[in-house]
């Protein structure tokens, strides 16, 4: 009786040293996203924010090898690599305002390329390196949308032209053979769709056409799907279509914001940024799924 009583007070003791006090609670946070991948494959381009600002950086493809570009302290986000595999476009606000800029793939050399006086975000790169398109800024006074164009400069001219206008145009991407471009374009004030036109801007077509809240579209290496994000199953996740609409199927399942596809040049991985809330703070992570 006596070894009993003793083996239940131990029991007990022990039970009562494995109550917990209270629940503990994440405190720090990670904010890094846009990816893009290089050219041949082996890297990730991406930001991350450093105390309270962004930087760039790049990594291996499978996460590994983190090194950092940009050391201004100042922001630096929405990166594109370039086909040719040697310079980046980046937008920075150190001037106070939103300024498209071009650097080599090493972090030298940076330049602006877009208005100084004006706020532009997204740069994508054409096919051959020669020319980046973006646009205005359409979240100057949120959590109203304002009007944003779609422009294209040539990179030598630096010569400037309004591709579209007229409502809220954002994200653009070329088609891996320049003839057509992919953008989001606001419907109304909460209403978000992929759409497609000629390389001019013109022949506007929605392929998306779903009454859910379609955007940030991205050609697949041969130009015959896209890849964008959506909230047709509740929260926004990663679909694939092919490039007329036909076809849309999920990614892959994920809990949070999933936004930013880009597809690696083999079109066998798409890496995007997945933002969730935790307890008191929001993580944005960098994501990789295969495609089957």
């Amino acid at each position: 009786m006596l070894i009993t009583a003793l083996a239940l007070l131990m029991l007990c003791r022990a039970a009562y040293a494995q109550r917990a006090l209270t629940l503990a609670y994440q405190l720090t946070h990670v904010d890094t996203g846009e990816p893009s991948p290089s050219p041949d494959g082996k890297k990730i381009l991406f930001e991350s924010s450093i105390a309270g600002h962004y930087e760039l950086f790049t990594m291996n493809s499978e996460g590994t090898g983190v090194v950092q570009l940009t050391h201004s302290g100042t922001n630096h986000d929405t990166p594109s690599w370039s086909p040719d595999g040697h310079k980046i476009a980046f937008v920075s606000d150190r001037n106070g305002h939103e300024v498209v800029y071009v650097m080599n793939a090493d972090g030298s050399g940076e330049q602006p390329v877009s208005s100084a006086t004006a706020d532009s975000i997204h740069p994508n790169w054409s096919p051959d390196s020669r020319k980046l398109i973006y646009c205005a800024d359409d979240d100057l006074h949120p959590p109203k949308k304002n009007e944003a164009a779609i422009y294209v400069v040539d990179l030598q001219s630096r010569q400037t032209t309004t591709l579209i206008s007229g409502g809220t145009n954002t994200y653009p991407s070329w088609s891996p053979d320049g003839s057509k471009i992919a953008f989001r374009k606001m419907l109304g004030e909460m209403n978000s769709k992929v759409f497609v036109a000629n390389s001019d801007g013109t022949g506007q077509q929605n392929p998306t056409n779903h009454p859910t809240f379609d955007g940030w579209p991205g050609w697949s290496p041969d130009g015959k799907q896209i890849a964008f994000s959506s909230n047709r199953r509740a929260n926004c996740q990663i679909f694939l279509m092919n490039a007329d609409g036909s076809n849309v199927r999920l990614l892959a399942n994920t809990e949070g914001r999933a936004t930013e596809p880009r597809w690696s040049i083999d079109a066998k991985t798409i890496y995007f940024t997945n933002c969730r809330k935790v307890d008191f703070g929001i993580d944005c992570q960098i994501m990789a799924a295969k495609v089957e």
